[in-house]
């Protein structure tokens, strides 16, 4: 068996056409396109990148980016200000703050500042506490683009076994509650996990987002599972490596995402999704890229 691979790039150029036919058609009822502000506090090399691809796909989907770059000294009142400006602003439909913020700075009361209707990374302790009931505004991007990846493939989730490996509050938490919601059962791994491998090889689906290279060989995967790989680890080379062995492991698997080019197109996909569905709503339309309930 060589496992079919889950391409995020041509999953993500689909969503955006979407997108971008949403926007000319909002644009249309409204006047007004959609607006993202971006937030960018110092000067980190990668979170630089980021943003600008952000803001490229902004573009390219007609949506309006709002770029602010701050100075690393920024305390934690001067960024909570502009951020309550921006809740203001009735051309803004969502607020993103890119992380991580210099270490004086107070993250928790940073992202709490964002109004939880504009909270389009799904941060806000609002959003997060409604992955709990599936009542959240915005679902975080990155176990968004995953539901979406494992939709494309039309993977059953329900009824699944699935673990997820990884435990942090951006992915491993929230993907197992959306994984829930869709009647999976689900276990979480974490760096406090005993013997690993006694839990993935029994996923029917499994999610790794542990940020260590090579964690999962195909000794750990069972035969025909799904494996959704969201690591993305730079080796001392240069090169770009996911948390799971590839070439081992889809002569195991029946889907697998490769890195780069998996999940991580459908990330900042969904960022576009999740600020599109502000501006829908606000403007009293129902927006059609909801997850919970959709």
């Amino acid at each position: 068996m060589t496992a079919t691979i889950i391409d995020g790039k041509k999953v993500a150029s689909l969503i955006r056409a979407e997108c971008r036919d949403r926007v000319r058609a909002l644009t249309r009822a409204t006047g007004k396109q959609p607006g993202l502000a971006v937030v960018l506090v110092g000067n980190d090399p990668a979170s630089a990148v980021y943003v600008r691809n952000k803001i490229r796909a902004c573009e390219s989907a007609g949506v309006q980016s709002f770029s602010y770059h701050l100075p690393s000294h920024t305390g934690t009142a001067t960024l909570v200000d502009l951020i309550e400006q921006l809740n203001q602003d009735a051309n803004v439909d969502g607020v993103l703050v890119q992380l991580p913020l210099p270490p004086h700075v107070d993250m928790t009361q940073v992202l709490e500042a964002i109004s939880p209707h504009k909270d389009i990374d799904g941060f806000h302790l609002y959003n997060v506490g409604g992955l709990v009931t599936g009542n959240t505004v915005f679902s975080p991007c990155t176990p968004y683009g995953v539901v979406k990846l494992l939709e494309s493939q039309n993977i059953c989730i329900e009824g699944q076994n699935v673990v997820v490996v990884g435990a942090s509050n951006i992915v491993g938490k929230p993907m197992a509650l959306m994984l829930m919601h869709r009647n999976a059962t689900v276990a979480i791994c974490h760096a406090k996990t005993r013997d690993l491998a006694q839990f993935t090889i029994l996923a029917d689906i499994l999610v790794v987002a542990a940020g260590q290279p090579g964690l999962i060989g195909a000794q750990m995967v069972k035969r025909g599972a799904v494996v959704i790989d969201v690591g993305i680890n730079r080796l001392p080379d240069g090169h770009i490596t996911g948390d799971v062995v590839f070439d081992e492991v889809k002569e195991r698997a029946s889907h697998i995402t490769p890195v780069p080019g998996g999940v991580g197109p459908m990330t900042v996909t969904m960022l576009l999704v999740n600020t599109i569905d502000s501006a829908e709503r606000r403007a009293g339309i129902v927006p059609k890229g909801l997850l919970c309930g959709s």
